[in-house]
Formats: C-alpha cells, sequence, structure tokens
C-alpha cells in the first residue's frame, strides 16, 4: 500500500466518521423536537385540518371584507367556536333536563319509566323480553339495576372514559380552531413553507401532491365528516318532534355512529321507542323520516366525497375508513391522505417504468 494510497483511505474514514456524526447529531434533534412536540401534535393537527378545509370559505370572507386576512381569521375562528359550543351547550341542556326530571319523579314518588303498551308483547322474538325487562325497570327500578349490575359494573368504566374522551375532545377542537385561525392569518407564509417542503420532498411531483393533500383533507371533510352533520341535523329534528327523551344525546350518539358509516344502528332503537309509546301513525311517518334519513349519505356521499380530489373515490373512502380503525378520528384524514399520495406515487412509477420500457424497446 503507497503512502498516498493510506492517505485517501484516512481521508475517506474520516469523511464517513463526519457525516454519521451530523447524521446521529441531526437525528438526535429530530426526536428532541418530536418529544418536545407530542403534547402538541394532535392540537396542530387538527389545527392544520380545520385551516385547509376552511380555506376556500375563508378566501370569500376575505375577500368581503376588503383583503383584510387578519381580520377574517378572527371573525372565521368566532363562527367556528359558536357553531362547536351551541351543540355542546345544547347537549348539556338536555342532559340537565333529563336529571331534573328524574329527580322530580324519585321525589314525587311517580315512575319514573312508565309500563310499556300491551301491544308490545305480542312483537315477534323481541316483544316478550322486551316487556319483562320494562315492566321490572317501571315497577321497580332499583331492581332491575340490581338484576344486571354485573353487565353496568363491567361497562361502567368504559361509559366513564369514554366521557372523558369527549370532554377532552371538545376542549381539543376549541384549541384547535384557534391554531386554525393563526394559521389562516398567515395563510400565504404557510402555503409557501408548505409548497418548499413537497418540492424538496417530491422534486417536480411536489406541487401536484401538495394540491392532493388540501383536496383530499376538503373532500373527507365534505364527504365524511359534512354527510354526517348533515344526517344528525335531520335525525335530531325527528327525535324532537317526536319528543325523544334526551333527544340531545340521541343526536350525538348519532352523528358518531354516521362517521362510523353504521348511524341506523342508532335509530333502530329510537324507532322502537317510538312504536312502543307513540300512535301508529306518527311512528309510520318516524319510520319513514329514519330511512330518508339513513338513505342520506348513499345521495351526498358519492356527490361530496372525491370531489376536486384527482384520485378515484375508493381511495379516498377506504383510506379514510381504514386510518379511522387504526388511528381514530384524526385517521380520516391521514388515511385518506396516505393513500391517496400513495397512489399517485404509485401511478407515476408505472409511468416511468413504462417510458423507461418503451425507451428500451
Amino acid at each position: 500500500m503507497t503512502l498516498k494510497q493510506s492517505h485517501f483511505d484516512k481521508t475517506r474514514m474520516s469523511q464517513a466518521l463526519e457525516v454519521s456524526i451530523h447524521i446521529g447529531l441531526a437525528f438526535l434533534l429530530a426526536m428532541s423536537c418530536l418529544l418536545i412536540l407530542r403534547p402538541f401534535i394532535p392540537l396542530l393537527a387538527w389545527g392544520i385540518i380545520i385551516a385547509v378545509a376552511a380555506y376556500p370559505g375563508f378566501k370569500k370572507l376575505q375577500k368581503l371584507l376588503g383583503g383584510r386576512g387578519v381580520l377574517a381569521a378572527v371573525v372565521f375562528t368566532v363562527a367556528l367556536l359558536a357553531i362547536l359550543i351551541l351543540p355542546v351547550v345544547l347537549l348539556a341542556d338536555s342532559l340537565i333536563g333529563g336529571v331534573q326530571s328524574i329527580t322530580a319523579h324519585v321525589k314525587s314518588g311517580a315512575p319514573i319509566i312508565p309500563p310499556p303498551p300491551s301491544s308490545i308483547a305480542a312483537w315477534p322474538l323481541i316483544g316478550a323480553p322486551l316487556t319483562r325487562v320494562w315492566l321490572l325497570a317501571s315497577r321497580d327500578l332499583s331492581e332491575l339495576l340490581r338484576e344486571f349490575a354485573p353487565q353496568i359494573k363491567s361497562a361502567l368504566p368504559g361509559v366513564l372514559s369514554a366521557t372523558a374522551g369527549l370532554g377532552a375532545t371538545v376542549l381539543q377542537l376549541l384549541l384547535s380552531i384557534v391554531v386554525s385561525g393563526a394559521l389562516l392569518a398567515n395563510a400565504p407564509a404557510a402555503y409557501g413553507m408548505t409548497g418548499s417542503l413537497f418540492e424538496r420532498l417530491f422534486d417536480e411531483k411536489g406541487l401536484e401532491l401538495q394540491e392532493l393533500v388540501g383536496s383530499t383533507i376538503r373532500s373527507v371533510t365534505f364527504g365524511i365528516i359534512g354527510v354526517a352533520i348533515i344526517q344528525s341535523v335531520f335525525a335530531a329534528i325527528g327525535f324532537l318532534v317526536v319528543a325523544l327523551p334526551a333527544f340531545g344525546l340521541w343526536a350525538v350518539l348519532f352523528l358518531i355512529a354516521a362517521v362510523l358509516q353504521f348511524g341506523m344502528v342508532v335509530l333502530i332503537p329510537a324507532v322502537i321507542y317510538v312504536f312502543a309509546t307513540a300512535t301508529t301513525t306518527k311512528a309510520v311517518i318516524f319510520l319513514i323520516w329514519c330511512i330518508i334519513v339513513g338513505l342520506m349519505d348513499n345521495v351526498l356521499k358519492p356527490i361530496l366525497l372525491g370531489r376536486g380530489v384527482a384520485v378515484p373515490i375508493a381511495v379516498v373512502f377506504l383510506g379514510a375508513i381504514g386510518g379511522f380503525v387504526a388511528l381514530g378520528i384524526i385517521g380520516l384524514f391521514v388515511g385518506a391522505i396516505a393513500l391517496s399520495v400513495g397512489y399517485k406515487l404509485f401511478l407515476a412509477w408505472l409511468e416511468g417504468e413504462s417510458s423507461v420500457a418503451g425507451a428500451a424497446t
């Protein structure tokens, strides 16, 4: 080995060691930043999702306000906070009213649950057991609670955890709306930064994929969550008209189920209750109304889901539902974005392979 080769090998080893140290330091810095930001990642993610979904409407509002972005962001934030807070207040009022009604019945000695109509016993399959449980509840509610104590005890931790989780989710959404308002107030700078990031990651495909991410977020917002909210509004109107007890709670349960794509499951017990307590005409009308509400997504989803997205609607839908199963509510967006971007990159790879094969022949 010559002196020149030895010097060359030492130089290469020194460069490799230096690169390894730089990579290790960069990795440690990135992990430190993630650990510091970890408590705020869901908040920032929801803020970005809300800002991207609302950006077209925000631009129209900004134009109406003479191009004043900060004022438009403030108006937008206040409006969204009001839209979120109003249903929460209505739900709380409904729950408080239900508790007060139960307390009044207990103090007066009147039965909390009225006895079941005699016609229920003739219902096929569920008539006899439903009548037995309902009669026991109307005569002695404490006895019914004792009979089902093991089931109630096993379900209680889950109910309490879900209640606490719902409260934390509402608080997180409130803070996320404030974050989205701050992002919209600085929309040009945020758009430029994300554009630079996508170009850095995907080169000439960066701008196309940036637009794809934004359109996918808006598609999922209007195609899944938007449709679920529309269905929930119509379902709540039906619950209110038939005077369903704690109709606000029923509406929230239906909204959650509609996002999960099985809203009809919540409507079935509501229909059974109305048939048991109301006149046949009223119950039949309510049943027809519930069928219309349940079938709304079959009409609205093909119109809203996938609109403006350069990928098939099936890709967006499968990504949203699969993401929800894997990551929860935020997975609706993460899954749809990941699958849509992956689909476009796969097509780009296929096109590249085809062009290479064509040139070779």
